[in-house]
């Protein structure tokens, strides 16, 4: 049975012509919304399965506050929109939709987008729900371990990082009486490795007495709700002389989630688990909601784990069980060619991992020679498709002639020099993976044909007349700001949210200098066999030179640089290197390159302008529409597509 939709849109006669299209296809339309607080009543009254949501609406709020409230409920949605700045895309993007249309659109484009967003709202719930289910089984087997309870609580601490990404962990009992040190520490160091503390190990990393150390727990506030802290409220939250804010300031922690146990208690203590991150941005609503879903099992199994030590529960120690690094796997064998244990790279394994085992479109950015494409190679071969064809395209090298065909194929004599017929890169991939690299230089004229692709799931090779389905997997990379080029109207916002169902991140090399030194050993390694000579490393002034550059070419840059240095070294360590002599950052002033507006850019300003000089009137004889000698519908129209608020101008 389809979807109950209901539609918010501040023009009649455009959602009239959705409700005639949707009504055609067999959808029951629960009702047309202008403004944000009709939309609210009508969703009360008549919860809808979908919702087809408009950027901009009647009234002060926008399609963007409206998201939230769908977000809360759990309806998914798809935005409706024209051209918009990069900064409202960037905000619609920020409100998680199923998909975006852009006006005008086909009604089977219509039809073909809302399946999609079906698909993909009930996919992300049933992976959810997988991954969850996951945890509670790995965790209700901790209590046929042989583990102690620091065994167990590394267990907790593993199996929650399949849900949570995280890089530090305390986990334990603390409450307003203070007891013995009673929670361990864990630092993640891999991508399946933790160093674990206990109140030693604690006293020891932060160089400070017992004495200190209870002191900070009895200053450390207890707060008995889940909360999360990202940056500003982290820093302000650990400005205080506590626990918290010694792992700020001895791991560079910038968020902080805290899940507390209250029914979990000890003399007056609660358990708690406490993530923190250096990511400023770490945690969100999101978690709260999966720590509530997660809390009645964990709570269940942590019970019976505490039930089994002693009455007394004496002062943890890490005990036979946990060693001061524990884990069981190799990122370096996990994940080929991809070297490092930044914590920005290890949350790129987190989502590796997350997403290879699934179908979901991948889209990966990041600038020049930061390893795109080892991250494609890697979601194939984790992936169940790992025997069946991983094609890969290089969108950038095609010519726009050609391209076409490349992708698509062609039958004999579909054109001059077509002398036989050519089979093209998705039906090659077929059954497998196809993997779109540098997808922001395609062609417009071919992004609309790569999108009816990616939605049909079938092909055509030109001069053909059969249709051909296809079953693949689509990973894309680029280097370029896909939303600024949205903005000017150079990609289709359309195949972008296409696209991007699972974006990744690659961080630059300079955003990852820890790393620097395991990949510049890595490459003298890979070199001297190679090349066949002895060469075992760098002298430490070489090092300090390598991890201050700034490597604008990333990881691409330092292989090629580490080459040429193996190749010229005259002795077994490498003691001099040639970098560009303009790398390190000078204060001096330069001067700006000059920037130019596109099309829709000049004409917002114009009238943005011509609004404020009119004091925001519109129509009439002094009006907006007046000066730029067009009716006053075409600019109402013009301000919706453009982004500017209609009362803009009004002091």
């Amino acid at each position: 049975m389809k979807r109950k939709i209901l539609i918010v849109e501040d023009l009649f006669v455009e959602a009239n012509h959705l409700r005639i299209m949707l009504k055609r296809a067999g959808y029951e339309v629960t009702g047309i919304a202008r403004t944000f607080e009709e939309a609210v009543s009508l969703i009360r009254q008549h919860p809808p399965g979908i919702v087809l949501l408009d950027i901009f609406l009647a009234g002060k709020k926008t399609g963007i506050d409206l998201a939230g409230v769908l977000n809360q409920q759990h309806i998914p949605f798809l935005y409706l929109s024209a051209n918009s700045s990069e900064e409202v895309l960037k905000q619609a993007k920020a409100t998680r939709p199923s998909g975006f249309i852009v006006k005008p659109f086909r009604e089977k484009d219509l039809l073909v987008s809302l399946e999609i967003a079906e698909y993909l709202h009930e996919n992300s719930s049933e992976s959810q729900l997988r991954q969850e289910a996951n945890f509670q089984l790995e965790v209700k087997q901790l209590l046929q371990s042989e583990n102690e309870w620091a065994g167990q609580m590394l267990g907790i601490v593993k199996a929650l990082q399949k849900l949570i990404s995280f890089d530090y962990a305390a986990v334990g009992f603390m409450g307003t009486r203070h007891l013995p040190f009673n929670a361990l520490h864990f630092l993640r160091t891999g991508f399946d490795e933790y160093q674990v503390m206990d109140s030693e190990g604690i006293q020891t990393v932060w160089n400070i007495r017992k004495d200190e150390m209870d002191a900070l727990l009895k200053a450390t506030p207890v707060d008995p709700r889940t909360q999360f802290y990202n940056d500003e409220r982290f820093r302000e939250m650990a400005s205080g002389n506590s626990i918290r804010k010694l792992v700020a300031a001895k791991f560079g922690m910038r968020s902080n989630l805290t899940i507390p146990y209250p029914d979990i208690s000890m003399d007056g203590q609660f358990f708690f688990i406490s993530l923190y991150s250096r990511r400023p941005d770490a945690f969100s609503g999101n978690d709260l909601e999966l720590c509530d879903r997660i809390q009645a099992p964990l709570e269940h199994i942590v019970k019976e784990m505490a039930g089994r030590t002693s009455a007394a529960f004496p002062q943890v120690r890490l005990g036979k069980s946990v060693g001061i690094v524990a884990g069981n796997r190799d990122a370096e064998n996990s994940f080929k060619g991809m070297i490092g244990q930044s914590h920005l790279l290890l949350n790129v394994f987190n989502l590796i991992n997350q997403v290879a085992e699934t179908d979901t479109s991948v889209l990966v950015t990041g600038e020049s020679g930061t390893g795109k494409e080892r991250v494609a190679d890697n979601i194939h071969s984790l992936s169940s498709r790992k025997n069946k064809p991983f094609v890969k395209v290089n969108c950038a090298a095609l010519p726009i002639s050609l391209i076409e065909s490349e992708l698509f194929g062609h039958e004999k004599g579909a054109f001059t020099g077509a002398t036989a017929k050519r089979i093209g890169r998705f039906e090659q991939a077929n059954g497998g993976t196809i993997f779109l690299d540098e997808i922001g230089d395609m062609p417009a004229e071919i992004q609309m044909k790569l999108l009816r692709v990616l939605q049909q799931r079938e092909i055509e090779r030109l001069g053909g007349t059969e249709t051909i389905k296809i079953d693949i997997r689509v990973i894309a990379a680029t280097n370029r700001n896909l939303e600024r080029a949205i903005a000017e109207g150079k990609f289709r916002l359309d195949l972008y949210y296409r696209l991007n169902v699972f974006p990744i991140v690659m961080p630059s090399l300079r955003e990852r200098r820890d790393d620097i030194e395991l990949l510049v050993n890595h490459f003298i390694g890979y070199f001297s066999r190679k090349i066949g000579k002895a060469v075992g490393g760098v002298s430490e002034k070489v090092l300090k030179a390598l991890t201050d550059y700034d490597w604008p070419g990333n990881i691409r840059e330092l292989e090629n640089v580490i080459e040429r240095s193996v190749l010229l070294a005259r002795s077994n360590i490498i003691d001099q290197i040639s970098l560009p002599a303009n790398s390190t950052p000078t204060n001096e002033p330069s001067t700006p390159e000059p920037t130019f507006k596109n099309i829709f850019e000049n004409e917002r300003d114009h009238i943005i302008a011509v609004l404020k000089a009119c004091e925001g009137r519109i129509s009439g004889e002094n009006g907006a529409a007046k000066v730029l000698a067009i009716p006053a519908t075409t600019l109402g129209s013009k301000m919706k597509k453009l982004g500017i608020k209609r009362h803009i101008g009004v002091t």
